[in-house]
């Protein structure tokens, strides 16, 4: 916000670049992993890695990208109205006020309900790449943004920072990138049930 001009003009430069090439700069693929516990009492009982929540840290010019690509490429990347998660300005309470106007509407009808409810833990580290581009691909997405992502995506990057000490790099194989602005996109798109092409 408080930048030189010339600074968004040299951004620009670089992301028409990226999306000619298709090729991400490594400095927007890796990240780092800060843990946070999620437990109140962590000095008085043994800690698991089930107990931390990883908070993942990216490049702030690499989000600055995302949100240009979301801004560029919002049609290809939109979601069906009957999709609450990961939504601005939708939630829990949309998607509980919708079902229970449909169970109330079956039950007026004389019918009954069934609902059944899947916990999906951890969805975003468990996305599989592969399913996803064919996924985009059904979209009819532009080639440019395929590329991007599948350039993104397998060659992501990241280590765990504990105070001043940090792991060794490891590649993230599997999943959508977590503190990524597109991740909640992509994982609608990847949950979505695939049209027909």
């Amino acid at each position: 916000m408080y930048c030189h001009p010339s600074v968004s003009v040299m951004m620009a430069k670089l992301f028409q670049t990226i999306l000619v090439s298709g090729v991400v700069p490594d400095g927007f693929k890796h990240s780092y992993i800060v843990p946070v516990p999620k437990v109140k009492d962590c000095r008085s009982k043994a800690m698991h890695c089930d107990d931390f929540r990883g908070i993942a840290i990216s490049s702030v010019i690499s989000k600055i990208f995302e949100h240009c690509l979301i801004d560029r490429f919002k049609d290809f990347l939109s979601t069906s109205d009957n999709q609450f998660g990961f939504k601005k300005a939708l939630g829990c309470s949309h998607a509980i006020y919708s079902l229970r106007k449909i169970v109330e509407r079956f039950i007026k009808a004389g019918y009954t309900a069934n609902i059944c409810s899947v916990d999906l833990s951890k969805a975003f580290d468990k996305v599989n790449h592969s399913g996803l581009f064919l996924k985009l691909m059904s979209r009819r997405i532009p080639v440019q943004l395929l590329q991007v992502l599948e350039n993104c995506l397998a060659e992501s990057f990241a280590c765990v920072k504990w105070h001043n000490c940090w792991s060794h790099v490891f590649v993230i194989t599997f999943g959508v990138r977590q503190g990524s602005a597109m991740s909640p996109l992509l994982f609608n798109i990847n949950v979505k049930k695939p049209s027909v092409l």
